[in-house]
């Protein structure tokens, strides 16, 4: 009687149990199927805006390596890439790079972009104009620990012969995909080889010990660099 009366009760819970089983693995589906949506919205959304934004990486990532020359019309994905408000993405590359008492000073030209300038109650918008030839990027990091250094401040005087062409503060800057960094935008007036100028003032903070008596006086450095312009 008692091996019958189990037989019985697991005929009854078996309905039940199937029921179970079938609801769990329709769940799963749901679940599974949700999380491929996801990450395809996600990964399309990503295109977009990397297609759509003339800085993002993905058109702004090719370095020179240091040669100290630029060209607006490189190989570089950003070379053929459409222009967007008038200005056309350029392959980025590096000015010039040297070193100062332990900080590394680096200059960088990338595709012109839009900024805003906050002085503590306004904002102003700087938008690039369709005869800006690059966004002018100065980087200051302690050469042994790759740490940007801020509070400093940079003024940029870039020459073509003996004729001053760009003679302008850097702004301290911050930005998602380029970090910290002085920058501001820089018209040319055609192709040529430039010198480029860079006064450093010291950084004004307190600083820890490890900082004591280094970077107590403006620093000049000088680079030279040949532009073409995107045909």
């Amino acid at each position: 009687m008692a091996a019958l009366a189990r037989r019985w009760t697991w005929r009854a819970r078996a309905p039940r149990f199937a029921l179970a089983v079938a609801a769990l693995l329709a769940v799963a589906g749901v679940l599974l199927c949700g999380c491929g949506t996801t990450s395809r919205t996600l990964s399309t959304t990503a295109k977009a805006a990397a297609s759509t934004n003339p800085a993002a990486p993905s058109t702004m990532g090719q370095m020179s390596g240091g040669s100290g020359s630029m060209s607006g019309s490189g190989s570089g994905s950003g070379a053929s890439a459409e222009a967007v408000d008038g200005v056309t993405p350029i392959p980025t590359q590096t000015l010039g790079t040297t070193d100062w008492q332990h900080m590394k000073i680096m200059a960088q030209a990338r595709t012109a972009v839009p900024f805003v300038v906050y002085d503590g109650t306004t904002e102003k918008l700087v938008k690039p104009s369709k005869r800006t030839s690059f966004h002018l990027m100065v980087m200051l990091s302690d050469d042994r620990t790759n740490y940007t250094i801020p509070y400093a401040s940079v003024w940029a005087t870039i020459r073509r012969g003996s004729k001053i062409v760009f003679d302008e503060r850097q702004w301290p800057m911050i930005s998602e995909y380029m970090g910290p960094h002085y920058g501001n935008n820089v018209t040319l007036p055609g192709p040529g080889t430039y010198q480029l100028s860079l006064l450093v003032s010291p950084p004004v903070s307190a600083r820890h010990i490890e900082y004591a008596h280094i970077w107590l006086k403006p620093h000049r450095v000088n680079f030279t660099f040949r532009w073409k312009p995107s045909s």
